[in-house]
């Protein structure tokens, strides 16, 4: 438990540093443009690659730094562009997707279980059945006429979304990117 409560301890410390700020701001800038690539099918299914940033984000600096910056670029990307109603549910679970993958990723080694089961709570948990949740609220639809396409969807994203993570992250490390990153936001 103290592990825990730590966690989230050292990652709050991580959102008091301005080096941090400025890093997830870029990471927000690459959000949003990976974000402007991501295809629409109908108003329920979103198929796109924006979450990587955040992944990266709550890898560096953990669930706390992960939450806020998962809402506050919910809420950039929505004012940006505009795709249907706002609903702030699905910002809260935004925020609570990047919670979980700072629990998951913050301070420990990236191995490809560790992506795999990281990807699949939140997709369970998030993607699944809060998200076709607030669809259902927002559309007025059925959840379980929602539900179908969108664990189609999700188990069809999970491996890919996950090697993609994976991928990018053990070559940012390879080639000590992320070391340069964890160096200069822990400078000063």
């Amino acid at each position: 438990m103290k592990k825990f409560v730590a966690l989230f301890t050292d990652s709050y410390k991580e959102l008091r540093s301005v080096r941090t700020i400025t890093t997830a701001a870029m990471f927000a800038a690459i959000a949003i443009i990976l974000g402007m690539f991501s295809i629409e099918w109908g108003n329920y299914i979103r198929i796109g690659f924006s979450s990587i940033p955040n992944g990266m984000a709550a890898y560096l600096f953990g669930p706390v730094v992960g939450g806020v910056f998962a809402g506050v670029l919910d809420v950039i990307k929505y004012i940006l562009k505009p795709t249907g109603a706002f609903f702030p549910g699905l910002t809260l679970v935004t925020i609570l997707a990047g919670i979980l993958y700072g629990c998951f990723y913050y301070k420990k080694p990236i191995t490809l279980p560790r992506v795999l089961i990281a990807k699949f709570v939140v997709m369970v948990i998030c993607n699944i059945l809060l998200n076709t949740l607030c669809l259902s609220i927002l559309y007025g639809k059925g959840f379980m006429v929602l539900l179908p396409a969108r664990v189609l969807k999700n188990l069809v994203m999970w491996p890919i979304d996950s090697m993609i993570f994976f991928g990018i992250t053990k070559s940012l490390e390879q080639v000590g990117a992320l070391k340069g990153i964890r160096n200069f936001t822990q400078i000063g």
